[in-house]
This record gives structure tokens, sequence and C-alpha cells, in this order.
């Protein structure tokens, strides 16, 4: 049973140092035990005291990585229901589905999408992370040399998929260094494969029926050595499927149930044959609270709001999401186009950035951090004033690209246009429209 937070104080050095970031070590002790502090952060315990304090330290569902080197992948960590209370951790997977029955241009055009499909967002790259591969032939050959295709031809972490431990020792033979997930471990099954995961130092699925039976299989699973667990409840319903994450989640968390600690996995693709109610579905997954999501198949109209949704849930909510301080040239601006400020909130940017593009006027977009926030948050808060604003206009390098010297601020920040013009001098500060949807007709009066 994890200890308590007075039990974990006890055992702590109590000089209330502050090291840790807490003012004392009880505040520290309550922290720890209720998952929402590091134990690293307390500089001065001894090894065995933190050996005692690892299973209140560790977080209620186990962190698990996939694969090896730069692609590698973690899942789980988690220590909260609601993203409110802290911030999810660790965001879910996309796999894509290939079965060892399909012909190879189907593989190779799957691949191809699979390696295609990337996006630029708020400077972040949004991508697929994992290929699954599932045995249907029966054939050990067909599914070695299909395992092949997929780590020849992609960096992902790679799924291994077969009821067979025959197969999936063929399948591990040519991507062990990839270690690879395999799927999956059942009470038929259970103790070849937690060999081949014990032999590899690969992470294994535990497949079954009930949630019960699941614990059981997890359980059997860390006492034969194997640790890093991902859980499939069989559910191949989505209300059956929901309630099960809903379940394994608060258990694992309020319950601090080790049996079911573990990350999970679900199969959208199996509950429907529609792609696109596959999409709804995934999406659903995304949010509550899955580890691993396999899709069927990956097309970019129903890939990338997944990315995107994922990228919005798995963010700190209490730090907004931003991009870096800069000048962002929209079109191909020269010396004589228009110089616009605005701040570092990424809709913020979104927004003007594409006002900007529908115009049809190339622009010198200046970017002020704002630390997130956005124009009005960040005026009211003193971090979008003329204090603020003009040593980043006479730092960035904007003077040396245009020959007007005018600068166009949002219209929500006019009241700073006086005290800019004299924190800037030789500058004409413009104020531009209130509303983003007004910069094209704005624009197109422009004059150097």
């Amino acid at each position: 049973m994890p200890l308590t937070g007075i039990e974990i104080f006890k055992l702590l050095p109590k000089t209330n140092c502050g090291r840790c970031g807490e003012p004392t070590c009880l505040a520290f002790a309550m922290k720890l035990a209720a998952a929402k502090a590091e134990l690293a952060a307390c500089p001065d315990i001894s090894d065995e005291v933190r050996a005692k304090l690892e299973e209140a330290a560790a977080p209620p569902i186990k962190l698990v990585t996939i694969g090896a080197g730069n692609r590698a992948f973690k899942i789980g960590g988690e220590t909260v229901m609601f993203r409110h209370e802290k911030r999810f951790e660790n965001p879910p997977g996309f796999a894509l589905l290939i079965r060892d029955s399909m012909d190879e241009s189907e593989i190779s055009a799957r691949l191809e999408r699979f390696n295609q499909l990337e996006y630029k967002r708020v400077e972040l790259t949004l991508r697929p992370e994992l290929v699954a591969v599932k045995d249907e032939s029966g054939d050990r050959a067909r599914f070695e040399a299909t395992v092949s295709k997929v780590k020849e031809n992609t960096d992902a972490s790679i799924i291994l998929m077969s009821p067979s431990p025959d197969i999936l020792a063929a399948g591990l033979k040519v991507c062990a260094e990839r270690k690879p997930l395999l799927y999956a471990a059942t009470r038929d099954n259970l103790e070849p494969v937690a060999s081949l995961a014990r032999q590899n130092s690969c992470p294994v699925v535990a497949k079954a029926s009930t949630l019960d039976e699941l614990a059981r299989l997890t359980t059997q699973l860390t006492d034969s050595g194997v640790n890093d667990i991902i859980l499939d409840s069989g559910a191949r319903s989505l209300r059956q499927a929901l309630e099960d994450q809903i379940l394994i989640r608060s258990t694992a968390l309020s319950k601090r149930f080790r049996p079911l600690g573990f990350p999970t996995i679900v199969f959208p693709g199996e509950m429907t044959d529609d792609p696109m109610k596959e999409a709804v579905i995934a999406s659903i997954f995304v949010a509550k609270y899955s580890g691993i999501i396999v899709l069927s198949d990956f097309q970019g109209e129903s890939l990338f709001p997944l990315l995107v949704e994922r990228m919005n849930i798995y963010t700190d909510p209490q730090r907004p999401l931003a991009i870096t301080e800069g000048i962002y040239p929209v079109g191909n601006p020269d010396e004589n186009s228009p110089v616009l400020i605005t701040t570092n909130f990424s809709l913020t940017y979104f927004i003007v950035s594409a006002e900007i593009e529908t115009s049809k006027v190339p622009s010198h977009l200046l970017v002020k951090d704002t630390q997130g926030l956005s124009v009005l948050t960040a005026w009211a808060g003193g971090r979008f004033v003329a204090d603020t604003i003009a040593p980043f206009v006479k730092k960035c390098g904007i003077s040396e690209m245009v020959k007007h010297h005018k600068l166009i601020i949002p219209g929500y920040t006019a009241i700073e246009s006086g005290s800019l013009e004299e924190e800037l001098p030789g500058w004409q500060i413009m104020v531009g429209p209130r509303e983003g949807a007004h910069i094209p007709a704005y624009l197109k009066t422009w004059q150097p």
C-alpha cells in the first residue's frame, strides 16, 4: 500500500530547507503522497529512504516506453483524472495498422502516408508515432517480411500483433533493437509471451475479457518480472470500451490499485466500418483516456484533427500555447511592406497571420513574448505596453529591414500609441483594427 503523507514525513530529513520548492518537509510529504511532487526534488534523502519512498513517489499509472532511440515513445505516468487538476503528462500515440495479409503495394502506400502525414503547428511537429503489424496469415515468414518492410521504411515505434508466441518471436528477430510492443499476453499464452518480453526487454500488452481477469494477468506478469505493461480490456464496443477506460483510470488513481495502474490501448477500427466514425471514436479516446489508439488507416482529413485535439488536451492548462518571440514574414515582404505587432499567444498569432494572408499584402509580423497571453490580457498585465514593446522593436532588427519605420499596433492598445512614439523616436505608430477580421481591409489602404 502507498504511504500516507505523515508516514512519508517521518522518513524525510525534516530540515525544511526549501530546496524541493515547498516551504516545509511536511508540505513536500503531503504533495508526494498525492503524487503531485517528484521524489528527486529532495536533495538530502538517503538511498535507503529513497527506496522506501518509491512506492509513494511513483505515478499511479506507470510510465511505459515503447521503442528506442530518438523515436522512443512514452505513455502513462498520469496522476490526475481531469486536466484542470494539474495536467495530463504523456499524450496518446496514434498507430497505423498494417496486416501481413495485405499486398505489397498497399503496405507501401500506407507506409508512405505514415511518413508524409506530418504537420507544423505552434512550433511543434505533429505526427503519428507507431505502426502496428498484425499477423493475419499465420505464416511466420510473411509476418517477418512485413515487419522487416516496416522497419526499413519508417523510424516508427513498432507494435507486433499475434496470438502466437512463435510468430511474435519471428517478428522480434527482425526488430528487437527497436524494443517493440508485444501484443498480446493472454491467459492462454502468458508464460511464453512474458518470456519473450523479459529476454528482449520489451513492453507487453495484457489482454483479457474483463477487468478482473486483466488485473490477474498483470499481477502474474509483474510477478514474473515483466513490469512494462499496456492494458487491453478486450472491449470492442464504444460504450464498454469507454466505461473500461474510465474505470481503469479511476481505480488506479483513487484506489492506487497497482494491477490496473498501466496505460491502455484501444482499437476504434474494430468498433465500426465507417472511417469517419472511427475518427470520431478515436477522438473520444484521446480525451478518455487511452495511451495508444490503433487506427485501421491514416488519412490526412481525419488524422490532422486528431493530432490537433491531442496537442490541445495534452498542454498544461496553466501555460497557454505560445510561439517564439521574433519577426515572422507573411507572404514575401520587402523593405516597403507594413510592420504589425501582436502577442505570442498562439491563437492570436494564427488569427492575425491568417488575416494578413487573406489581405494578400506581404507583411512583417512582429511577435512579442507576453508569456502566451492575448493582447488585452497582456496589456492589462503590463506585458504588452510601451515600456516592453519599445525595447523589443529596437532589438529585434526590424529597423534594418524596412525604410518607412511605421508600426501598426492592435486597436485595443491604442492608448499606448503616444508612449510608444516617445519610446521609439523616428517611428510612426499607427493604430490598426480591433478585430482580426478587419485587418485585410485595413492593409489594402497601406502606403509606405
